[in-house]
């Protein structure tokens, strides 16, 4: 849809979001919201007893090359939120040559708060050129739970990924220390890396859930009884007051299952965020 078109022909879209929220008694109510171009957020009210729950929206209908999106969250001190999106974002084709689609994502959580970051599936299609990084910042007694999940091209439309540029980044930082490092590298042809057995073995749907917390080792035994029967492959490990789960699988279903099945242990009673269930 691009060949022909000279990087300056492109329409680009520009996304600006900033969230927090504080402690206000026994609720988490808004501190403060800016919004920006295409992104925005939606319904910042409480949906569980002392949580506030925000929806986020990308208005120019998925991700194209040279699109930019930033985003910070902040949690207060005593304060829970969860953060999830309205649907599952889309990185489309790029043009021969062209610039990449710069994501960046901020999430702040102060003394005693407690923070979610449950977007859903990030969507690859062919030829798509994605940098995208994802910074958290907690403090030494903060909570955090967070997934990402990338999907190499719809299996249920007969998409296949041949080729894709992806650098994807995680870093997390407890008490001003870094707590984990990782990142995603690959470009050429991803079909032909995610088919090789120390890669993925041929599963096209990856995620990675982490969960920061005092008790988080305690949760490796319930959540490895909860993903047994998920199928895929899926390894959890917990250490340092940390707890992280790597799951493969064969395509987006069963993907959001094994996320869904982790979540409900870490989570409970809270349900999953309604636009979920969507």
């Amino acid at each position: 849809m691009y060949d022909g078109a000279s990087q300056s022909d492109l329409q680009r879209a520009v996304g600006d979001l900033r969230v927090s929220f504080k402690r206000r008694g026994a609720e988490t109510v808004l501190d403060g919201l800016r919004q920006a171009g295409c992104l925005k957020a939606r319904f910042p009210r409480p949906v569980s007893a002392g949580w506030a729950d925000v929806t986020t929206l990308n208005t120019s209908g998925g991700v194209a090359s040279g699109d930019r999106l930033s985003s910070v969250f902040a949690v207060g001190e005593g304060a829970r939120a969860t953060f999830s999106a309205q649907a599952a974002e889309r990185f489309y084709r790029a043009p021969p040559g062209g610039l990449p689609s710069y994501v960046r994502t901020r999430i702040d959580v102060a003394e005693g708060g407690s923070a979610e970051w449950l977007p859903q599936e990030t969507i690859l299609f062919d030829r798509c050129a994605l940098d995208r990084r994802l910074e958290i910042n907690l403090a030494d007694n903060a909570w955090f739970v967070g997934v990402e999940s990338l999907v190499f091209g719809r299996a249920a439309m007969g998409e296949t990924v041949r080729e894709a540029w992806l650098r994807d980044g995680l870093a997390v930082r407890r008490g001003g220390q870094w707590l984990m490092r990782d990142a995603i590298r690959m470009d050429g042809d991803l079909a032909a890396a995610l088919g090789r057995k120390p890669v993925a073995d041929g599963a096209c749907a990856i995620a990675t859930l982490l969960h920061v917390a005092a008790d988080a080792e305690a949760l490796l035994d319930p959540v490895r009884a909860a993903l047994a029967d998920c199928g895929g492959e899926i390894g959890v490990s917990a250490w340092n007051g940390m707890l992280v789960a790597r799951m493969l699988a064969g395509d987006s279903a069963a993907l959001r299952s094994a996320v869904a099945a982790a979540l409900a242990v870490i989570r409970s009673p809270r349900p999953l965020p309604r636009v979920w269930m969507c």
